[in-house]
């Protein structure tokens, strides 16, 4: 049963909502940021990665980091640049990219449903990127990121949102990148009751991207209810801001894996030890070679592509972790061949999403990198039968598109 609760969500007033809404804090590294940004100063990265407003020489987890997003989130509120709605509201959220349109229900998950693994995660989160999150949120006084949620697709859910999808939304715009983004808000008690109660019947949520949001979002609760005497469970703080979507809309790209050196190994010498595990087929292409099915890789090394199959019997085929594409290449290629041990901690391997394309691989192992491996897609299937099993997956093992968009609704925990 998902316990979910609808809020007064802090927003863009409409003429300043393409200004605002900006990529998540994690996709852009600091540099990145503020190029983007040096011409706009209502741009939400101000709040999310307010180290862009500081000395290049502040240590991006110094407290004035965390200070100074909380004074840009509250400049964009005394400025009326964010509004807060006055009613209790759910919303609704399309995503469009060229062929992909997925509809997600913006509104509060509940921490004892993460706490009780009706939320499932398949990701352990790092110390350092938890505790970080955990300190902007507790200092912000807000969920500023949402975290992305799905559950198995239910049809009567889908009805609903289609009947909204015919009423004025309250957002449409179309970001740099060429995806565009539409926000209806829904303020009707009925209809938010409607909702809450299909969602009881839902067993479970699913983190599909967004775990340390989603658990710095539980301890600032959890910390937040030992503190207060008169708790009730119904504070703003039991709940962090998700956007939930049904399982069968969901697009995940490759995760791809670039390696800096062959572990001192020639070509040949390294292709004999692959082939032990994989079949190896060089593939005569223009173009680059993207893998099309489970267990298939495409290898780029030495200026060709190949294609690399896993040969049946070398895998755990049975195993819902030690099945996976990113599993096989680790346990029999990257370990044992190239010495990547702990591919978290190893500076010799690089992960490149896919929506860079294989052209991102082939370029920069032809600048001096040594392999690249083209990975098949992990899909929300397995995802959600690895959490079902209570494991985790590999890290860097799904790459969620299309990206969603930072202050365009905004939690606050009061």
């Amino acid at each position: 049963m998902a316990v979910i609760k609808a809020f007064r969500g802090l927003r863009p007033n409409q003429k300043f909502i393409e200004e605002v809404a900006s990529p998540p804090y994690d996709v852009l590294n600091s540099a990145e940021a503020s190029d983007l940004v040096k011409d706009n100063p209502l741009s939400f990265l101000h709040v999310i990665k307010p180290e862009i407003d500081l000395p290049d020489d502040v240590d991006i987890y110094d407290d004035l980091v965390y200070q100074k997003g909380k004074e840009n989130l509250d400049r964009l509120i005394s400025d009326k640049i964010l509004v807060q709605d006055k009613d209790l509201c759910f919303y609704l959220y399309q995503l469009i990219m060229d062929d992909i349109d997925q509809i997600g229900l913006v509104a509060g998950a509940f921490i004892e449903d993460y706490e009780n693994d009706v939320i499932k995660k398949h990701e352990h989160t790092r110390a350092d990127k938890e505790a970080d999150r955990i300190r902007h949120v507790d200092t912000l006084n807000a969920n500023t990121g949402p975290v992305f949620l799905t559950y198995r697709a239910k049809e009567d859910l889908d009805q609903i949102y289609r009947e909204i999808q015919k009423t004025n939304p309250l957002y449409d715009f179309t970001a740099d990148d060429g995806i565009r983004h539409i926000f209806w808000k829904i303020s009707d008690q009925k209809i938010i009751n409607d909702i809450t109660n299909k969602f009881v019947e839902i067993d479970f949520l699913y983190v599909a991207d967004g775990h340390h949001r989603s658990a710095s979002g539980t301890i600032v609760g959890q910390k937040r209810r030992e503190n207060n005497p008169d708790h009730t469970g119904s504070e703003e703080y039991n709940f962090f801001l998700s956007v939930i979507f049904p399982h069968d809309q969901l697009y995940i790209m490759d995760y791809n894996r670039i390696v800096k050196d062959l572990n001192g190994l020639d070509t040949e010498t390294f292709l004999e030890k692959v082939s032990e595990k994989f079949k190896i087929e060089q593939i005569n292409l223009d173009t680059a070679y993207k893998p099309d099915q489970l267990h298939t890789f495409g290898m780029y090394l030495a200026q060709k592509w190949y294609k690399l199959s896993a040969i049946e019997g070398t895998f755990f085929s049975q195993d819902p972790v030690r099945s996976l594409d990113v599993s096989i290449l680790q346990e029999n290629l990257l370990t044992p061949v190239l010495g990547i041990g702990d591919p978290r901690k190893d500076k010799r391997i690089d992960f490149v999403g896919g929506i860079r394309g294989l052209d991102e691989l082939s370029h920069r192992v032809d600048s001096g990198e040594a392999v690249a491996f083209a990975m098949f897609p992990t899909s929300i299937e397995q995802l959600m039968a690895i959490a079902d099993a209570g494991k985790v997956m590999p890290p860097k093992s799904t790459w969620f598109e299309p990206k969603l968009r930072s202050g365009v609704i905004v939690h606050l925990l009061d």
